[in-house]
């Protein structure tokens, strides 16, 4: 089929800020056209007032959903209900879910093992299931205006500092050292050296994982920072690298 690639989006907007949409909507554009907008809640509520501008101004369809018990959330099931709805009929690439919520991790799950790839968007407080299920999970802390704006001088340089993780916190991150590692040896030529293009391909296949999470504008930047990595061809699409410890083992 030709054409960009199709995104559903889909808004838990009870439990996501209406501040971030633009940079969401952003972000999905860089995978697709996101050609169906839908925000859930009880539009009654006066907690939800803030998003009517938002809805307005990026052409997202609010989804009235009444709450029909106290303390239970009936916008959660009516987005569930939705998104197997589109699944099935209009069929779209992928999903971009925004919220923080762990109990929608069977449906993405389930949109996953159907074909469509899942971008979640969340807070620090989304549940690991959750973000782990997703093809891709962003904190909604690390959208800024522009991802460049880690390393403007322009902007504010104190902010990205506090947002970047050190060397040292990356190599004592062992989740995050073991899943760099295997991804690397995994994308290994002969040399030992692989491209950081088929790093990331390897990171997809293997977790949900953006390396804006932890303050880093690219992938390459996160890698050199661990310090675990000799790099070569820095600034070029042919950037490569090698572990170390591997580099020393042949000396």
């Amino acid at each position: 089929m030709n054409g960009k690639p199709r995104v559903a989006l889909l808004i838990d907007a009870d439990n996501s800020p209406s501040a971030k949409i633009a940079l969401i909507l952003n972000e999905l554009s860089t995978f697709g056209e996101t050609n169906v907008r839908r925000a859930y809640g009880n539009w009654k509520k006066n907690e939800l007032k803030g998003w009517e501008e938002q809805l307005h101004e990026h052409a997202i369809r609010p989804m009235q959903q009444f709450d029909y018990s106290k303390g239970k959330n009936a916008s959660d099931m009516a987005m569930v209900i939705d998104a197997l709805d589109l699944l099935y009929t209009d069929r779209p690439d992928a999903f971009g879910i925004v919220s923080s919520d762990a109990d929608f991790t069977p449906l993405v799950m389930h949109l996953r093992a159907k074909g469509a790839a899942v971008y979640g968007f969340g807070a620090r407080k989304t549940p690991e299931p959750f973000v782990n299920a997703c093809s891709r999970f962003l904190f909604l802390d690390e959208l800024r205006e522009e991802a460049a704006d880690f390393d403007s001088e322009a902007g504010d340089p104190d902010r990205a500092q506090r947002l970047r993780r050190t060397p040292s916190e990356l190599r004592q991150d062992q989740k995050l050292v073991a899943l760099l590692r295997n991804a690397v040896r995994g994308a290994a030529d002969d040399e030992g050296w692989s491209r950081v293009s088929s790093v990331r391909q390897q990171i997809g296949n293997q977790a949900s994982f953006d390396h804006r999470n932890y303050g880093y504008s690219t992938l390459t930047k996160l890698l050199a920072a661990t310090d675990l990595f000799e790099l070569v061809d820095e600034g070029t699409s042919q950037v490569s690298l090698r572990e170390k410890r591997a580099r020393r083992g042949k000396a």
